[in-house]
């Protein structure tokens, strides 16, 4: 059998507020990787507290590719990142280093990986009807018609999805296929050997604790203000994919006086369990992936013995 001569690549996985960003400044530290953001909140600038994006002196010591890349106002594609991440990953492996690929966008990772169907367009009168629609009987009963055109389809996407749920709806009446029949991916082989690893906790208690923490700290930090702040800008708008984004979709409905403090708190951190539920479901079918339980062992040894391996050279102490 020939000898695989792809460059190395290393995905880091998990559910957000797992750890990743830490493990992977610690992997980092001590072999020769380079970092790149997975994560469809980090592409955009000016949203650092409610999308948890690691700090500044965290970027200046560990710089991470695809951070800050995308004003608010401008949408940003599974397929642009794909073609993103793959012009970063080629740089990096042509100086000889490793791309460790971290966050928690499992659409992304698939898109890289396994490539991108072809879809069509979207349609701003179709999306325009099902929203006027949805807005009358409510986004549950949009998904129970999902659930009736594509099973597959509704069996991923949760009944109050809303960007999701309209976009597989609007597939079905652009084409009058199923979104699931579509989304078939490309056949090609990924040019990187992968090492995917996991930060996957059984117990989804300590989890919940830190999502409720963090949440907590981010207010203490000035989220409302940052959201006041991206709101006085007059160009932006709730429909907008950034701000769709779990914890600033919350922000942006209490600041319309549409909810108040105790509901937005409670909204927000009940949506962020259950992206974390998607994260972890999506996580758990992947069988190539090893996990590691970051609520059991400190994740740094396992993780940095599998790298270790996976590159065929030991770590160096941490930098200072």
């Amino acid at each position: 059998m020939p000898i695989d001569q792809r460059p190395l690549a290393i995905f880091l996985m998990g559910p957000t507020a797992s750890g990743k960003t830490a493990l992977a400044c610690e992997l980092a530290d001590r072999l020769p990787l380079d970092l790149v953001s997975v994560d469809s909140a980090l592409v955009y600038r000016g949203m650092d507290i409610g999308s948890a994006k690691p700090d500044a002196a965290t970027l200046t010591r560990h710089p991470h590719a695809l951070i800050d890349i995308r004003d608010p106002s401008q949408p940003y594609s599974a397929a642009e990142f794909r073609d993103d991440a793959v012009s970063v990953m080629q740089t990096i492996s042509a100086r000889g280093r490793v791309p460790l690929l971290v966050g928690g966008t499992g659409l992304y990772f698939r898109a890289l990986q396994q490539g991108l169907s072809e879809l069509p367009e979207a349609d701003p009168a179709i999306r325009a009807g099902l929203s006027e629609e949805a807005a009358r009987i409510g986004w549950p009963a949009m998904h129970q018609r999902l659930a009736q055109l594509d099973p597959v389809a509704a069996g991923r996407i949760g009944n109050n999805d809303a960007q999701r749920l309209q976009r597989a709806l609007e597939v079905i009446e652009l084409t009058g296929q199923p979104l699931s029949d579509l989304q078939h991916g490309r056949s090609e082989l990924f040019p990187w050997r992968v090492l995917k690893l996991a930060l996957l906790p059984e117990d989804r208690g300590p989890l919940h604790a830190r999502i409720a923490e963090r949440f907590d700290a981010m207010l203490a930090a000035g989220f409302l203000d940052e959201v006041r702040a991206l709101r006085a800008r007059g160009d932006l708008h709730a429909e907008l994919p950034a701000i769709r984004a779990v914890g600033y979709r919350q922000a942006w409905e209490h600041l319309d006086a549409m909810i108040d403090d105790t509901e937005f708190r409670n909204r927000a951190i009940y949506a962020t369990r259950q992206l974390a539920k998607r994260q972890i479901t999506w996580l758990r079918s992947d069988h190539a992936t090893r996990r590691i339980d970051p609520d059991r062992v400190r994740p740094l040894k396992p993780a940095l013995d599998a790298v270790e391996l996976f590159l065929g050279e030991p770590a160096r102490p941490p930098r200072e």
